[in-house]
């Protein structure tokens, strides 16, 4: 399906995926070496996708969508490289991490690499608001990153606190891509506003169903174990409305688990997050936050990028990968 719904934009997806390669050059090695370890890893490509996307439905042909595209998946892979690093992750997609193969110090030093490349890039625009937009997005997501990082082995963190770290980690990305659409297209308040609108929402469905997946998918598929966020103490939302919903006993066993990390006891878990539907609730949270982003995008013309974007947020709560 997500093949199918990116068609609008395959060309420009594919000229986004070679101007990354061209980006990421770099006379030191090892930098080299990462990079070339980060493209052959491939991806969704979501936000990039989501940036071409709206810029098409605002009615925008910019030459510099594909430069900006190439700019939001570059923000993207340097925020992986760092998550790997804190979350001690072995597998993404299946390959090992560039801190598996790389070593801590490389990654973490290769992000900041990727890190300043995007902003060389997002400079050499000459846009204010471009840069702008993507200079309040990466600040937000470290604070994003901060806040998941204090909330680890907390299992008092309750579902608003939980939203509002995705919002600012996963979704603020998401939003600025599809902003730019806007920007790029020169679209009047509303529509920027309305794609905005549309990107935090997806983003929010996407890791709700990331979320999910982590208890619920075939690791071939997801590209990494099953329990990770188990494993490093996260209290993401299925595991929040097992503890709020369960028995006791179901709830003891969620609270001891998040508290110490690791899968002794994923078992246990799975049964009672299964148990108390917390993976249906998680779901459904997913679908009304696919429905808003859909009821955002009123002030769009019929095209066929708006027809992709509106295939996009049910793309987002019924993949299985």
């Amino acid at each position: 399906m997500l093949n199918r719904l990116l068609r609008p934009i395959a060309e420009d997806l594919r000229q986004v995926e070679r101007r990354i390669g061209e980006r990421l050059g770099s006379d030191v090695a090892l930098v080299r070496q990462v990079a070339e370890h980060l493209v052959a890893g491939g991806g969704k490509r979501l936000r990039p996708a989501l940036l071409l996307l709206a810029a098409g439905a605002a009615g925008g042909r910019s030459d510099a969508r594909i430069e900006l595209a190439a700019v939001v998946e570059l923000i993207h892979t340097a925020t992986l490289l760092h998550d790997d690093v804190v979350d001690v992750s072995e597998l993404r997609r299946g390959r090992d991490t560039a801190n598996a193969q790389f070593g801590n110090a490389a990654a973490v030093l290769v992000g900041d690499f990727v890190y300043s490349r995007a902003f060389q890039m997002m400079v050499g625009q000459g846009s204010m608001r471009v840069m702008q937009v993507l200079a309040e997005a990466t600040n937000t997501i470290a604070e994003g990153e901060v806040l998941q990082l204090m909330n680890c082995h907390d299992p008092q963190v309750g579902e608003a606190a939980y939203l509002e770290v995705i919002r600012r980690k996963t979704a603020k990305l998401f939003e600025a891509a599809a902003r730019l659409g806007a920007v790029l297209a020169g679209a009047p308040a509303e529509v920027e506003a309305g794609l905005a609108e549309y990107g935090m929402r997806i983003g929010i469905a996407f890791q709700l169903i990331d979320d999910v997946l982590d208890y619920s998918s075939d690791p071939a598929r997801i590209g990494k174990s099953l329990g990770e966020d188990l494993a490093q103490g996260k209290p993401t939302l299925p595991l929040i409305r097992a503890m709020a919903c369960g028995m006791p006993a179901q709830a003891h066993v969620v609270r001891e688990a998040i508290e110490h990390g690791g899968r002794e006891d994923f078992a246990r878990v799975l049964a009672a997050v299964r148990a108390t539907g917390a993976l249906d609730y998680a779901r459904g949270v997913a679908r009304r936050e696919a429905e808003a982003a859909s009821a955002a995008l009123a002030a769009l013309a019929a095209s066929a990028h708006r027809e992709s974007l509106l295939e996009l947020a049910s793309f987002s709560v019924t993949r299985d990968a």
